[in-house]
């Protein structure tokens, strides 16, 4: 799997499609790997006539990892941001945010459609935000503003996400990563239980990295409250959000439509906050109805 030097740290990434077509930039998730955007989902992308690039962030898959930066300690840091004080994180979600715009730099990509699901639409939120002349659209997926005053996590996902691995053995890392995912799932698209434990044995036999996770936590607290910043997107957005999603709740993607002048909000019945298969045509038909309409308007606009 190729990797390339971008904003100082080396980066996988996998490419599909011609890449002679408008590209899409596919940002993933906290703690999570570019092999959860599910490859059916990639190539129904390339299918539609796109070049789709999907890439590990930092310290995740086979990313650069920040070994030498500690995890940190999540409740001190928290503190000291609500007493007034900077948290000490080992990187920034702007810093994530130009890695990607580096790959595509480094991949000679002078400007893409941006996908980006939970952390990933954080990310991409802060792409539109500080490099809006290399976006041609945002989507943003299962995300939020950062608003404080959203509703909470459930219980049973926020615990399911942040349990700590018993151990490293293959097994346990699995059972691990399918209590996730069964936590996190919309009643309305219920997973093969078969299917799902493949899926997340083979995302194991990938990658396990568990240091990443705290420090990627770190850089979204540190990022704090995006609504002021949002104001300022002229990007094009379309904002996707499952009605029953446990972890980021619908009124957190309503809040990120709500600040984004312009912004499309499509809401769906029954999706939680992952990909499943069932859903992935009506994905692919609302995110390449968005990005079509982009690029038609801004022909005519030329």
């Amino acid at each position: 799997m190729p990797h390339i030097t971008a904003n100082g740290i080396e980066l996988c990434y996998e490419t599909h499609g011609n890449p002679r077509d408008e590209t899409i930039l596919l940002v993933m998730g906290l703690g999570a790997q570019l092999a959860h955007w599910p490859i059916e989902f990639v190539e129904a992308l390339a299918s539609k006539g796109y070049h789709v690039v999907r890439y590990d962030n930092r310290d995740i898959g086979l990313s650069q990892k920040m070994g030498d930066a500690k995890p940190p300690k999540l409740v001190w840091q928290l503190l000291r941001k609500r007493i007034g004080f900077p948290m000490a994180v080992p990187y920034t979600l702007r810093d994530m945010a130009d890695d990607g715009i580096a790959l595509l730099e480094a991949l000679e990509i002078e400007r893409a459609h941006v996908v980006g699901a939970s952390m990933g639409g954080m990310i991409a939120q802060l792409m539109a935000i500080h490099h809006a002349e290399r976006l041609l659209s945002l989507t943003s997926v299962m995300s939020t503003t950062g608003n404080p005053r959203l509703p909470q996590a459930e219980k049973r996902a926020i615990e399911a996400l942040t349990a700590p691995l018993p151990s490293m053995e293959e097994e346990a890392v699995i059972e691990h990563g399918i209590n996730i995912a069964r936590n996190i799932t919309g009643p309305g698209f219920p997973a093969d239980p078969e299917a799902r434990r493949k899926r997340v044995q083979a995302l194991v036999q990938r990658s396990v990295y568990p240091p990443g996770l705290p420090r990627q936590l770190a850089a979204i607290i540190d990022d704090g409250d995006r609504r002021s910043r949002l104001a300022q997107v002229t990007t094009p957005t379309l904002v996707l959000h499952g009605e029953d999603d446990p972890l980021v709740k619908l009124e957190a993607g309503k809040d990120t439509a709500k600040h984004i002048p312009g912004a499309k909000l499509v809401t769906i019945p029954g999706w939680g906050h992952d990909l499943p298969l069932d859903l992935v045509d009506r994905m692919v038909d609302e995110i390449t109805g968005h990005t079509r309409s982009v690029s038609t308007a801004q022909s005519v606009s030329a």
